[in-house]
Protein backbone atom coordinates (compact mmCIF):
# COMPACT_ATOMS: atom_id res chain seq x y z
CA UNK A 1 0.00 0.00 0.00
CA UNK A 2 1.29 3.54 -0.76
CA UNK A 3 1.13 6.26 2.32
CA UNK A 4 1.74 9.22 2.53
CA UNK A 5 3.82 10.17 5.67
CA UNK A 6 5.16 13.73 6.39
CA UNK A 7 7.50 15.03 9.64
CA UNK A 8 7.54 18.49 10.46
CA UNK A 9 11.55 18.83 12.09
CA UNK A 10 10.56 22.07 13.22
CA UNK A 11 7.82 20.82 15.50
CA UNK A 12 8.13 20.28 19.32
CA UNK A 13 6.58 16.64 18.62
CA UNK A 14 8.89 13.84 18.87
CA UNK A 15 9.69 12.24 15.21
CA UNK A 16 8.17 8.78 16.26
CA UNK A 17 4.68 10.54 17.74
CA UNK A 18 4.73 12.24 14.02
CA UNK A 19 4.96 9.14 12.25
CA UNK A 20 2.61 6.96 14.51
CA UNK A 21 -0.25 10.23 14.29
CA UNK A 22 0.44 10.02 10.84
CA UNK A 23 -0.57 6.73 10.20
CA UNK A 24 -3.12 6.91 12.75
CA UNK A 25 -4.93 9.30 10.80
CA UNK A 26 -4.80 7.30 7.94
CA UNK A 27 -6.35 4.54 9.67
CA UNK A 28 -9.12 6.83 10.87
CA UNK A 29 -10.30 8.07 7.72
CA UNK A 30 -9.91 4.31 6.29
CA UNK A 31 -7.04 4.91 4.09
CA UNK A 32 -5.18 2.01 5.39
CA UNK A 33 -7.53 -0.91 6.14
CA UNK A 34 -7.61 -4.11 8.26
CA UNK A 35 -4.92 -6.41 6.23
CA UNK A 36 -3.30 -3.49 4.85
CA UNK A 37 0.80 -4.05 5.30
CA UNK A 38 2.26 -0.91 6.38
CA UNK A 39 5.65 0.05 4.25
CA UNK A 40 8.56 -1.70 5.26
CA UNK A 41 10.08 0.84 8.25
CA UNK A 42 13.34 1.12 6.75
CA UNK A 43 11.57 2.22 3.43
CA UNK A 44 9.79 4.75 5.54
CA UNK A 45 12.81 5.70 7.00
CA UNK A 46 15.35 6.17 4.53
CA UNK A 47 12.13 8.31 2.42
CA UNK A 48 11.19 10.68 5.79
CA UNK A 49 15.57 11.07 6.54
CA UNK A 50 15.11 9.91 9.84
CA UNK A 51 16.72 6.83 11.94
CA UNK A 52 15.30 3.71 11.52
CA UNK A 53 14.63 2.99 15.23
CA UNK A 54 12.10 5.96 14.78
CA UNK A 55 9.84 4.34 12.68
CA UNK A 56 9.94 1.46 14.62
CA UNK A 57 9.49 3.13 17.96
CA UNK A 58 6.18 4.57 15.98
CA UNK A 59 5.28 0.85 14.43
CA UNK A 60 5.47 -0.19 17.91
CA UNK A 61 3.31 2.82 19.72
CA UNK A 62 0.70 2.11 16.70
CA UNK A 63 1.32 -2.25 17.98
CA UNK A 64 0.68 -1.16 21.64
CA UNK A 65 -2.53 0.78 20.72
CA UNK A 66 -3.53 -2.74 19.09
CA UNK A 67 -3.81 -1.00 15.54
CA UNK A 68 -0.85 -2.64 14.11
CA UNK A 69 0.75 -6.56 14.36
CA UNK A 70 4.05 -6.47 13.65
CA UNK A 71 5.57 -9.81 13.24
CA UNK A 72 8.68 -11.18 11.63
CA UNK A 73 8.96 -11.80 8.23
CA UNK A 74 5.15 -10.52 7.48
CA UNK A 75 6.13 -7.07 8.81
CA UNK A 76 3.43 -4.59 10.43
CA UNK A 77 -0.32 -5.33 9.40
CA UNK A 78 -3.34 -3.08 10.30
CA UNK A 79 -5.38 -4.93 12.64
CA UNK A 80 -9.32 -4.88 12.78
CA UNK A 81 -9.28 -2.37 15.58
CA UNK A 82 -8.87 0.24 12.60
CA UNK A 83 -12.17 -0.30 12.06
CA UNK A 84 -13.41 0.34 15.52
CA UNK A 85 -11.28 3.68 15.35
CA UNK A 86 -12.91 5.16 12.28
CA UNK A 87 -16.06 4.33 13.96
CA UNK A 88 -15.06 6.39 16.92
CA UNK A 89 -13.57 9.43 15.00
CA UNK A 90 -17.24 9.45 13.55
CA UNK A 91 -19.39 9.58 17.01
CA UNK A 92 -16.49 11.84 18.08
CA UNK A 93 -17.14 13.93 14.87
CA UNK A 94 -20.86 13.67 15.78
CA UNK A 95 -19.89 14.83 19.15
CA UNK A 96 -18.17 17.95 18.51
CA UNK A 97 -20.73 18.94 16.01
CA UNK A 98 -23.48 18.67 18.92
CA UNK A 99 -21.96 20.11 21.59
CA UNK A 100 -20.83 23.17 19.09
CA UNK A 101 -24.60 23.33 18.47
CA UNK A 102 -25.10 23.84 22.08
CA UNK A 103 -22.61 26.12 22.61
CA UNK A 104 -20.17 24.19 25.12
CA UNK A 105 -16.90 24.80 25.34
CA UNK A 106 -14.03 22.27 24.28
CA UNK A 107 -12.96 21.97 27.80
CA UNK A 108 -16.37 21.14 28.86
CA UNK A 109 -16.31 18.17 26.33
CA UNK A 110 -13.23 16.74 27.27
CA UNK A 111 -14.24 16.86 30.85
CA UNK A 112 -17.22 14.96 30.41
CA UNK A 113 -15.66 12.65 28.15
CA UNK A 114 -12.88 12.04 30.47
CA UNK A 115 -15.77 11.60 33.64
CA UNK A 116 -17.42 8.71 31.32
CA UNK A 117 -14.19 7.07 30.76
Amino acid sequence: MSMLISIDSASTEPLFAQVAAAIRAQIITGEARPGDRLPPARDVASGLGVNLHTVLHAYQELRDEGLVDLRRGRGAVVTEAADAMAGLQRDITKLGARATALGMSPATVVALVRAAM
